[in-house]
């Protein structure tokens, strides 16, 4: 597996721990690396998708309700409200690999950590997303 996806899966796993565990995202980010193998290469990568996902959280948020019809973000499972908040900043914010790849990984990310269902769902909206927001 590439350190990108290992940085998308770990960015996905802090914001999991993060829905449960409120906090300082400095103090959050330590424990997280204490507790993960994360090697050094992978750890800004991943830092700056969690770091975008908080800063950006209530625009994307709004985003994505939009984009997902009769889907309330609270009904999502947690898994993928936050694969869809970490693939929209990479999207929107990040830019840093070309959108048809991101949604991809994030696709793929979903049939590993969430259930039959998601993987259309995710990729639906964040498609959705990308070509609305006509993303480059």
């Amino acid at each position: 597996m590439g350190t990108r996806r290992t940085g998308r899966e770990l960015a996905l796993k802090y914001l999991y721990q993060n829905e449960f565990r409120p906090g300082g995202l400095e103090e959050g980010w330590s424990l997280f690396q204490e507790n993960t193998a994360m090697e050094k290469d992978i750890e800004p990568f991943s830092r700056s998708l969690v770091d975008t996902c908080i800063a950006k959280r209530d625009s994307v948020d709004s985003l994505l309700k939009e984009y997902s019809k009769h889907w309330t973000l609270a009904r999502m499972t947690v898994i993928d409200r936050n694969i869809l908040r970490l693939g929209a900043c990479e999207l929107l914010y990040m830019k840093q690999a070309p959108p048809k790849v991101v949604i991809n990984e994030w696709v793929e990310i979903s049939k590993k950590f969430s259930n039959a269902d998601s993987p259309p769902f995710i990729n639906g909206i964040l498609d959705k997303l990308f070509k609305s927001a006509k993303v480059e």
